[in-house]
């Protein structure tokens, strides 16, 4: 019995060691996309909702992974400006049910890797833009997956496609677009060409290489 016991804990504490050691040993670096479930209004849901991403995963915003005084950041379009902000205070926006960040990393296939440098650089000069509230491309302003499809826009990492504000469920836009476009002035840009985190999350020319939780709606 007492060989058993011993055995038993062995394996136990092989095991949770293993798991503790693979967790705490991934390391961001520069150039990885970090995509997030941000459950932080009506808007985010309602991008989610017409947008699935990776496995399934409700993606509604993004960031990009920078080295700032030998420290990594995160490069970012969130109202009221692009701006910098620190890796931590992006983690703990949102949270799944055991505590953990809802959030996944992407990183560039080998091939593309070579388009980092340009593409950072690109978004460092945008930093203090106005944000985008119109989710419109071509305007001098950004909403946050623009942002990064902008910076990656001349190595054809990620595609426009058609926006699309309509309810899955009965094909008529959301009401929460309704109200939202009706307040700034101006229609529903339905299949306009945009681009978003969900669409982002699915690029063939990424890797999804790490969870630090599970994003609503997603499957490991």
């Amino acid at each position: 019995m007492k060989v058993w016991i011993v055995l038993i804990s062995l394996f136990y504490f092989s095991y949770t060691s293993n798991t503790s050691i693979q967790y705490n040993t991934f390391e961001l670096k520069s150039g990885d996309i970090l995509f997030q479930d941000l459950d932080s209004s009506p808007i985010c849901d309602a991008i989610e909702l017409v947008t699935p991403g990776y496995n399934g995963g409700n993606f509604s915003h993004i960031g990009l992974v920078i080295s700032q005084n030998d420290t990594l950041k995160i490069l970012e379009a969130i109202p009221p400006k692009v701006t910098i902000t620190n890796l931590d205070n992006f983690l703990n926006r949102s949270s799944d049910q055991n505590g953990n960040p809802k959030v996944i990393v992407g990183r560039l296939i080998d091939e593309y890797k070579n388009t980092i440098a340009k593409a950072i650089e690109f978004a460092k000069q945008k930093i203090g833009v106005d944000y985008d509230e119109y989710f419109m491309l071509d305007n001098d302003k950004y909403y946050c997956s623009e942002l990064i499809y902008d910076a990656f826009s001349p190595y054809f990492i990620f595609k426009l496609e058609p926006m699309n504000f309509l309810d899955p469920t009965n094909n008529d836009t959301l009401s929460t677009w309704k109200e939202y476009y009706s307040k700034i002035g101006i229609q529903v840009p339905q299949n306009e060409l945009g681009i978003n985190p969900g669409v982002m999350s699915l690029s063939e020319k990424i890797q999804i290489i790490h969870f630090y939780g599970n994003p609503d709606g997603i499957i490991r």
